[in-house]
C-alpha cells in the first residue's frame, strides 16, 4: 500500500514542502496538513503501517527519523533533535519506540 492510497498526494507535497527546513518539524501541524488529522482510525493505522518499514509493529527511532520519506521518496531526513522530540512526544509508555495506539494518540491530539 502506498501513502498516496491514503492520503492527498497534494497534500502530502504541501505539508512536507512546509517543513523542508531543518530543525523545523512541528508533528502537530504536519499531521494536520498532511490530513491525516481528518482521517478514520483505520486509515491512521494504514499509515502507521506504511512508516513501520520492518514490520516490527512499532516505529523505532531509526524509523522515526526518516517519517517524512515515508510519506514521498523526495521529504527530507528528521534531524537528530527532531526525531528525539518526536519519539518524546509519541512513545507515551516510555519504551523507545512509538506502537499503533501510541501513533494514533498523537494523530489525534495534534
Amino acid at each position: 500500500m502506498a501513502m498516496t492510497d491514503v492520503l492527498s498526494a497534494e497534500d502530502i507535497k504541501k505539508a512536507v514542502g512546509a517543513f523542508s527546513a531543518a530543525e523545523s518539524f512541528n508533528y502537530k501541524k504536519f499531521f494536520e496538513m498532511v490530513g491525516l488529522k481528518k482521517k478514520s482510525p483505520e486509515d491512521v493505522k494504514k499509515v502507521f503501517h506504511i512508516l513501520d518499514k520492518d514490520r516490527s509493529g512499532f516505529i523505532e527511532e531509526e524509523e522515526l527519523k526518516f517519517v517524512l520519506k515515508g510519506f514521498t521518496p523526495d521529504g527530507r531526513d528528521l534531524s537528530d533533535k527532531e526525531t528525539k522530540a518526536l519519539l518524546a512526544a509519541g512513545d507515551k509508555d516510555g519504551d523507545g519506540k512509538i506502537g499503533a495506539d501510541e501513533f494514533a494518540t498523537m494523530v489525534a491530539e495534534s
